[in-house]
């Protein structure tokens, strides 16, 4: 008797202590990305491609895709990665030494010249089993944001 009368607030007060549980973000569920876009005042659209879904956004007149990859069905269901991306058209020749140092002098945000002569910068996501938390991904976007003005200044734009 005496013991029941322990362990109720014993548990009460260990259940008030634990820590809360952070919302997981998962590319399976696709829709959840336009939300936190939005949430933050990015505008955000889901565009149903050939390869699969992916999501068209910018920042500061920048656009920025973020396609959604590893993926079951096609690309449209059963993702483990999303992607960032962000291409700049009409810069010119940039030579693969430049890219180079680019990418050898930076952690995130790798960089490539695209098929039709473009530099872009992309990075990935990785969010296996349960996803990530939320605020990883709020910091992951902010990463890439980050890297896009340090990208045009690099180009010399």
């Amino acid at each position: 008797m005496a013991l029941r009368h322990i362990a109720l607030p014993l548990l009460l007060v260990i259940s008030a202590t634990a820590p809360a549980q952070a919302e997981m973000i998962s590319p399976k569920d696709q829709g959840k990305f336009l939300t936190l876009l939005r949430d933050k005042g990015y505008k955000a659209e889901m565009i149903e491609g050939s390869d699969g879904n992916y999501i068209r956004s910018a920042d500061s007149g920048v656009p920025i895709t973020i396609f959604f990859l590893n993926c079951e069905s096609g690309g449209k269901s059963g993702c483990t990665t999303i992607q960032f991306y962000t291409g700049f058209k009409g810069v010119g020749a940039v030579p693969l030494e430049r890219i180079n140092e680019w990418n050898s002098s930076r952690r995130f945000a790798r960089a490539y010249v695209d098929k039709d002569g473009d530099p872009v910068i992309e990075m990935d996501v990785d969010m296996d089993f349960d996803g990530i938390p939320r605020e990883n991904f709020y910091a992951n976007l902010e990463i890439f944001i980050a890297s896009i003005p340090k990208f045009r200044a690099f180009l010399g734009q």
